[in-house]
């Protein structure tokens, strides 16, 4: 065989494989387990940490769009490159370090079981202690964000925060004529608000919508997912962002198609006129948005395409 550049090469490259395979290696036992969820980002001075509850896959139930086939919806995931068959919801909370305070939005599903419930977990690998928090400030009720406000024993996970929530949150879901008349389906809901936030309803503070939660973040009005949805409004020095929470479910899906109504949203109509007006100002204004439901990180922008709009992730832009 006549030697040549290549088969020197090929020769070459064949022993230094040998070299570093070395002898058979033990293989590692598969563990399970995930690298922490968290991911930090800059808004002016303020630091933002997306915090990673989980994912959660289940079947895609029968009609989980109101207004659109399911052969229409299995197409939309099949796009996205998700299982057409399977509802595929990623869980991702936020904190903001203001300087003086320390801001966590949600609380994720808590002890749920599963793949979920590593909010204050993920947090604690960003280096914030539970007892650090300052204000614990949620959008809405539902039990995916509201499910990590107590451990297991009934102790609030982050023991010295102020509770925020929306007045017109807390108006509808500690109404007992509303509970009491409420369907069957929608009466567990009730009951998981009670139990998180009923024994401390004294120290709770109601915020009403655009007013300030802390210096630099605002409550928006973003009703209809639920009565009082809120987004919020994170400001400081020229830049700004807004946590918007359920206005859509997968951006990816929802934010393509305002116009399409999840079965999850309570007042369908409201929740559309939410979705429009608050996408249409992120898109005008050039304001990062992180959505609750988007994959992780679930932060980026939005731009007009045609009659709906593409969420464009954000990885690095004003990353630490």
């Amino acid at each position: 065989m006549s030697i040549t550049r290549r088969t020197v090469l090929a020769g070459t490259a064949a022993a230094a494989g040998a070299a570093l395979a070395g002898p058979a290696l033990a293989k590692a036992p598969m563990s399970g387990q995930q690298n922490a969820g968290f991911h930090r980002f800059k808004i002016g001075s303020f630091e933002v940490i997306a915090l990673h509850d989980g994912v959660a896959v289940r079947d895609m139930p029968k009609g989980f769009v109101r207004n659109a086939s399911d052969a229409d919806v299995s197409a939309a995931f099949a796009e996205l490159g998700l299982p057409a068959d399977k509802l595929t919801i990623t869980f991702t909370a936020l904190a903001v370090n203001t300087g003086d305070k320390v801001v966590l939005f949600d609380a994720g599903n808590g002890g749920a079981g599963g793949p979920v419930g590593n909010v204050a977990k993920n947090l604690a690998a960003a280096g914030i202690q539970p007892g650090d928090v300052d204000v614990h400030a949620f959008s809405h009720f539902h039990g995916d964000h509201i499910g990590g406000v107590k451990a297991a024993d009934g102790k609030l996970v982050f023991p010295n925060a102020e509770i925020v929530v929306p007045d017109a949150e807390w108006a509808f879901w500690m109404d007992d004529a509303k509970m009491n008349n409420a369907p069957e389906a929608m009466k567990g809901g009730f009951q998981l608000v009670r139990k998180q936030f009923a024994d401390m309803a004294g120290k709770v503070r109601r915020q009403s919508w655009e007013k300030e939660v802390v210096p630099g973040i605002t409550a928006i009005q973003a009703d209809g997912h639920t009565p009082g949805h809120t987004a919020y409004l994170i400001s400081s020095g020229n830049q700004q962002m807004m946590f918007v929470a359920d206005i859509t479910n997968h951006p990816g899906i929802f934010a393509r198609r305002p116009e399409w109504q999840a079965i999850f949203d309570m007042d369908p109509q409201r929740a559309i006129d939410t979705r429009k007006r608050l996408l249409d100002r992120a898109a005008a204004d050039k304001i990062r948005l992180s959505f609750y439901h988007a994959p992780f990180p679930a932060t980026g922008f939005v731009v007009k395409d045609g009659a709906g709009y593409d969420f464009q992730q954000a990885l690095w832009q004003n990353t630490l």
